[in-house]
Protein backbone atom coordinates (compact mmCIF):
# COMPACT_ATOMS: atom_id res chain seq x y z
CA UNK A 1 0.00 0.00 0.00
CA UNK A 2 1.25 3.54 -1.10
CA UNK A 3 1.68 6.25 0.98
CA UNK A 4 -0.86 8.54 1.69
CA UNK A 5 -0.34 11.63 -0.93
CA UNK A 6 1.43 14.40 0.68
CA UNK A 7 -0.36 18.02 0.54
CA UNK A 8 1.30 20.32 -1.97
CA UNK A 9 2.39 23.76 -0.94
CA UNK A 10 5.17 26.67 -1.74
CA UNK A 11 7.52 25.51 1.37
CA UNK A 12 10.86 23.81 1.08
CA UNK A 13 12.12 22.22 4.34
CA UNK A 14 15.63 20.96 4.95
CA UNK A 15 16.69 18.50 7.13
CA UNK A 16 19.55 18.83 8.69
CA UNK A 17 21.69 18.68 11.90
CA UNK A 18 21.79 21.39 13.84
CA UNK A 19 24.78 23.59 15.15
CA UNK A 20 26.90 22.42 11.71
CA UNK A 21 26.91 23.77 8.00
CA UNK A 22 27.55 20.36 6.97
CA UNK A 23 26.52 19.33 3.30
CA UNK A 24 23.61 21.19 4.43
CA UNK A 25 24.92 24.31 3.49
CA UNK A 26 25.13 23.67 -0.08
CA UNK A 27 21.45 23.47 -0.21
CA UNK A 28 21.32 26.71 2.33
CA UNK A 29 23.32 28.57 -0.36
CA UNK A 30 21.12 27.71 -3.28
CA UNK A 31 18.14 28.58 -1.99
CA UNK A 32 19.67 32.10 0.22
CA UNK A 33 21.02 32.98 -3.82
CA UNK A 34 17.88 32.70 -5.60
CA UNK A 35 16.14 34.16 -2.52
CA UNK A 36 13.46 31.04 -1.99
CA UNK A 37 12.26 30.88 1.38
CA UNK A 38 13.09 27.91 3.69
CA UNK A 39 12.71 26.35 6.56
CA UNK A 40 14.39 23.74 8.64
CA UNK A 41 13.99 20.82 10.43
CA UNK A 42 16.50 19.18 12.93
CA UNK A 43 14.87 17.12 15.51
CA UNK A 44 14.29 13.44 15.33
CA UNK A 45 16.13 13.57 12.07
CA UNK A 46 16.72 9.82 12.02
CA UNK A 47 13.88 8.64 12.66
CA UNK A 48 11.73 11.06 10.45
CA UNK A 49 14.10 10.55 7.29
CA UNK A 50 13.67 6.56 7.63
CA UNK A 51 9.57 6.72 8.51
CA UNK A 52 7.11 5.74 5.52
CA UNK A 53 4.32 8.24 7.06
CA UNK A 54 6.78 10.88 7.45
CA UNK A 55 8.81 11.02 4.42
CA UNK A 56 7.63 8.41 2.06
CA UNK A 57 9.40 6.16 -0.40
CA UNK A 58 12.04 5.66 -0.51
CA UNK A 59 13.41 5.96 2.84
CA UNK A 60 16.52 8.69 2.84
CA UNK A 61 20.18 7.20 4.44
CA UNK A 62 21.66 10.44 5.40
CA UNK A 63 20.73 14.18 5.74
CA UNK A 64 20.70 16.40 3.64
CA UNK A 65 17.09 15.91 2.79
CA UNK A 66 14.47 18.59 1.14
CA UNK A 67 11.05 18.57 1.37
CA UNK A 68 9.88 19.76 -2.06
CA UNK A 69 6.81 22.14 -2.62
CA UNK A 70 5.19 18.63 -3.86
CA UNK A 71 5.87 17.11 -1.06
CA UNK A 72 8.19 14.91 -2.29
CA UNK A 73 11.49 14.02 -0.40
CA UNK A 74 15.14 14.27 -1.85
CA UNK A 75 18.10 13.20 -0.54
CA UNK A 76 22.10 13.47 -1.05
CA UNK A 77 23.73 16.46 -1.67
CA UNK A 78 24.59 16.99 -5.25
CA UNK A 79 20.89 15.26 -6.40
CA UNK A 80 19.02 17.92 -4.29
CA UNK A 81 21.35 20.99 -6.15
CA UNK A 82 20.56 19.34 -9.33
CA UNK A 83 16.75 19.02 -9.22
CA UNK A 84 16.52 22.90 -7.76
CA UNK A 85 19.41 24.64 -9.77
CA UNK A 86 17.06 25.09 -12.87
CA UNK A 87 14.58 26.78 -10.73
CA UNK A 88 17.75 28.95 -8.22
CA UNK A 89 18.80 30.21 -11.75
CA UNK A 90 21.93 27.93 -11.13
CA UNK A 91 21.98 25.52 -13.76
CA UNK A 92 23.52 27.72 -16.22
CA UNK A 93 21.87 29.89 -19.03
CA UNK A 94 20.67 27.20 -21.17
CA UNK A 95 19.72 24.46 -17.97
CA UNK A 96 17.86 26.85 -16.04
CA UNK A 97 15.58 26.93 -18.94
CA UNK A 98 14.35 23.32 -17.24
CA UNK A 99 12.84 25.20 -14.76
CA UNK A 100 9.38 23.36 -14.42
CA UNK A 101 8.19 25.53 -11.67
CA UNK A 102 5.00 27.88 -12.24
CA UNK A 103 3.17 27.36 -15.24
CA UNK A 104 4.80 30.41 -16.87
CA UNK A 105 8.48 27.92 -16.34
CA UNK A 106 6.16 25.00 -17.96
CA UNK A 107 4.92 26.86 -20.78
CA UNK A 108 8.66 28.41 -21.79
CA UNK A 109 10.05 24.57 -21.44
CA UNK A 110 7.32 23.49 -23.67
CA UNK A 111 8.07 26.05 -26.31
CA UNK A 112 11.91 24.62 -26.58
CA UNK A 113 12.61 22.74 -29.77
CA UNK A 114 14.43 19.28 -29.53
CA UNK A 115 17.66 21.08 -30.03
CA UNK A 116 17.51 23.78 -27.32
CA UNK A 117 16.19 21.31 -25.29
CA UNK A 118 19.24 18.65 -25.60
CA UNK A 119 21.73 21.81 -25.01
CA UNK A 120 19.83 22.56 -21.79
CA UNK A 121 20.02 19.37 -20.26
CA UNK A 122 23.58 18.83 -21.71
CA UNK A 123 24.72 22.49 -19.65
CA UNK A 124 22.50 21.41 -16.32
CA UNK A 125 24.74 17.58 -16.66
CA UNK A 126 28.12 19.62 -16.97
CA UNK A 127 27.01 21.99 -13.65
CA UNK A 128 26.04 18.66 -12.10
CA UNK A 129 29.67 17.38 -13.19
CA UNK A 130 31.61 19.80 -11.87
CA UNK A 131 29.24 19.92 -8.37
CA UNK A 132 30.13 16.67 -7.72
CA UNK A 133 33.81 17.18 -8.41
CA UNK A 134 33.93 19.83 -5.72
CA UNK A 135 32.37 17.63 -3.93
CA UNK A 136 34.69 15.04 -3.66
CA UNK A 137 37.21 17.30 -2.84
CA UNK A 138 34.53 18.12 -0.13
CA UNK A 139 34.77 14.33 0.76
CA UNK A 140 38.53 14.13 0.91
CA UNK A 141 39.30 16.97 2.84
CA UNK A 142 36.96 15.07 5.58
CA UNK A 143 38.92 12.15 5.42
CA UNK A 144 42.21 13.65 6.33
CA UNK A 145 41.29 13.90 10.11
CA UNK A 146 38.75 10.70 9.85
CA UNK A 147 41.30 8.57 7.53
CA UNK A 148 40.54 4.84 9.51
CA UNK A 149 36.91 5.82 10.39
CA UNK A 150 34.34 8.43 10.62
CA UNK A 151 32.66 6.30 13.65
CA UNK A 152 36.15 6.61 15.69
CA UNK A 153 36.80 10.13 17.33
CA UNK A 154 40.20 12.11 16.05
CA UNK A 155 41.85 11.15 18.64
CA UNK A 156 41.98 7.52 17.74
CA UNK A 157 43.48 8.17 14.52
CA UNK A 158 45.84 10.79 15.02
CA UNK A 159 48.92 8.96 13.62
CA UNK A 160 47.08 8.07 10.14
CA UNK A 161 45.49 11.60 10.16
CA UNK A 162 48.97 13.05 9.91
CA UNK A 163 50.21 11.08 7.39
CA UNK A 164 46.83 11.22 5.59
CA UNK A 165 47.29 15.35 6.05
CA UNK A 166 50.82 15.37 4.77
CA UNK A 167 49.92 13.65 1.15
CA UNK A 168 46.47 15.80 1.04
CA UNK A 169 48.12 18.79 1.61
CA UNK A 170 51.09 18.50 -0.98
CA UNK A 171 49.11 16.34 -3.70
CA UNK A 172 45.63 16.46 -3.41
CA UNK A 173 44.79 19.85 -2.83
CA UNK A 174 47.13 21.46 -5.53
CA UNK A 175 45.52 18.74 -7.96
CA UNK A 176 41.96 19.71 -7.19
CA UNK A 177 42.90 23.61 -7.44
CA UNK A 178 44.46 23.28 -11.05
CA UNK A 179 41.93 21.64 -12.16
CA UNK A 180 39.11 23.75 -11.67
CA UNK A 181 41.81 26.60 -12.43
CA UNK A 182 42.47 25.08 -16.03
CA UNK A 183 37.77 24.79 -16.02
CA UNK A 184 37.69 28.49 -15.74
CA UNK A 185 41.00 29.50 -17.85
CA UNK A 186 38.93 27.16 -20.99
CA UNK A 187 35.67 28.25 -20.04
CA UNK A 188 34.63 29.61 -23.70
CA UNK A 189 31.97 32.60 -22.07
CA UNK A 190 34.79 34.40 -20.29
CA UNK A 191 37.55 33.56 -22.21
CA UNK A 192 37.85 36.76 -23.87
CA UNK A 193 36.49 38.91 -21.64
CA UNK A 194 38.20 42.27 -21.01
CA UNK A 195 37.65 45.56 -19.61
CA UNK A 196 39.44 48.82 -20.10
CA UNK A 197 42.38 47.81 -17.81
CA UNK A 198 42.60 44.57 -19.42
CA UNK A 199 41.51 40.75 -19.30
CA UNK A 200 38.81 40.36 -16.56
CA UNK A 201 39.16 37.63 -14.16
CA UNK A 202 37.64 34.19 -15.36
CA UNK A 203 35.59 33.15 -12.52
CA UNK A 204 32.75 31.35 -14.24
CA UNK A 205 32.75 27.70 -14.30
CA UNK A 206 29.84 27.51 -16.57
CA UNK A 207 28.54 30.18 -18.86
CA UNK A 208 28.67 33.52 -17.79
CA UNK A 209 26.31 33.40 -15.02
CA UNK A 210 26.76 31.52 -11.18
CA UNK A 211 25.98 28.00 -10.87
CA UNK A 212 25.72 25.59 -8.19
CA UNK A 213 29.49 24.83 -9.33
CA UNK A 214 30.43 28.05 -8.49
CA UNK A 215 28.26 28.20 -5.07
CA UNK A 216 30.07 24.61 -3.95
CA UNK A 217 32.98 25.29 -4.78
CA UNK A 218 33.14 28.84 -3.17
CA UNK A 219 32.12 26.92 0.20
CA UNK A 220 34.60 23.99 -0.50
CA UNK A 221 37.49 26.96 -0.73
CA UNK A 222 35.86 28.67 2.56
CA UNK A 223 36.03 24.92 4.23
CA UNK A 224 39.99 24.82 3.29
CA UNK A 225 41.13 28.26 4.26
CA UNK A 226 39.60 27.42 7.34
CA UNK A 227 41.21 23.48 8.00
CA UNK A 228 44.47 24.58 6.30
CA UNK A 229 45.39 28.20 6.53
CA UNK A 230 48.75 27.59 6.17
CA UNK A 231 48.47 25.68 2.96
CA UNK A 232 45.84 27.95 1.25
CA UNK A 233 47.89 31.15 2.22
CA UNK A 234 51.27 29.15 0.74
CA UNK A 235 49.12 28.43 -2.24
CA UNK A 236 47.16 31.49 -2.95
CA UNK A 237 51.15 33.23 -3.05
CA UNK A 238 51.79 31.01 -6.06
CA UNK A 239 49.27 33.21 -7.98
CA UNK A 240 48.75 29.62 -9.82
CA UNK A 241 45.48 29.12 -8.90
CA UNK A 242 44.07 33.01 -8.62
CA UNK A 243 40.99 32.37 -10.77
CA UNK A 244 39.54 30.14 -8.41
CA UNK A 245 40.26 32.37 -5.05
CA UNK A 246 38.94 35.30 -6.99
CA UNK A 247 35.71 33.11 -8.03
CA UNK A 248 36.02 33.11 -4.32
CA UNK A 249 35.82 36.33 -3.43
CA UNK A 250 32.95 36.94 -6.23
CA UNK A 251 30.71 34.55 -5.28
CA UNK A 252 31.12 36.00 -0.95
CA UNK A 253 29.66 39.39 -2.87
CA UNK A 254 26.94 38.03 -4.63
CA UNK A 255 23.34 39.43 -3.93
CA UNK A 256 21.86 36.67 -2.03
CA UNK A 257 25.14 35.25 -0.58
CA UNK A 258 26.46 38.05 0.47
CA UNK A 259 22.99 38.99 2.45
CA UNK A 260 22.91 35.78 3.62
CA UNK A 261 26.62 36.19 5.21
CA UNK A 262 25.59 39.40 6.84
CA UNK A 263 22.66 38.30 8.05
CA UNK A 264 24.40 35.80 10.67
CA UNK A 265 22.51 33.09 9.83
CA UNK A 266 25.43 31.18 8.29
CA UNK A 267 26.72 28.78 10.62
CA UNK A 268 30.38 28.88 10.98
CA UNK A 269 33.06 26.10 11.15
CA UNK A 270 33.23 24.07 13.96
CA UNK A 271 33.51 19.78 14.46
CA UNK A 272 31.80 19.23 11.17
CA UNK A 273 33.22 18.54 7.61
CA UNK A 274 35.86 21.02 7.59
CA UNK A 275 38.06 21.14 11.12
CA UNK A 276 41.47 23.09 12.27
CA UNK A 277 43.74 21.06 13.62
CA UNK A 278 47.32 22.95 13.86
CA UNK A 279 49.52 20.04 13.69
CA UNK A 280 47.61 18.53 10.44
CA UNK A 281 48.30 21.92 8.59
CA UNK A 282 51.03 23.02 7.29
CA UNK A 283 52.81 25.35 4.15
CA UNK A 284 54.23 22.92 1.88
Amino acid sequence: MSAPKRQRTEDYVLYYWPGIPGRGEYVRLALEYAGIPFTERSSDLMNTLTSKSKVGTPPHFAPPALQLPSGRVLSQTANILNHIAPRCGLAGELGSRLNTHGADAREALRALDEDALEKAEEERAIVNQLTMTALDLQDETHNVHHPVASALYYEDQKAEAARAAKVFRETRIPRFLQYFESVLVANPATAMAKSDDGPLAKTYLVGSQTTTADLVLFHVVEGLQFQFPKRMGKLRETKRYENVFQLHERVKGEKGVKEYIASGKRQEFSMGIFRHYEELDGEE
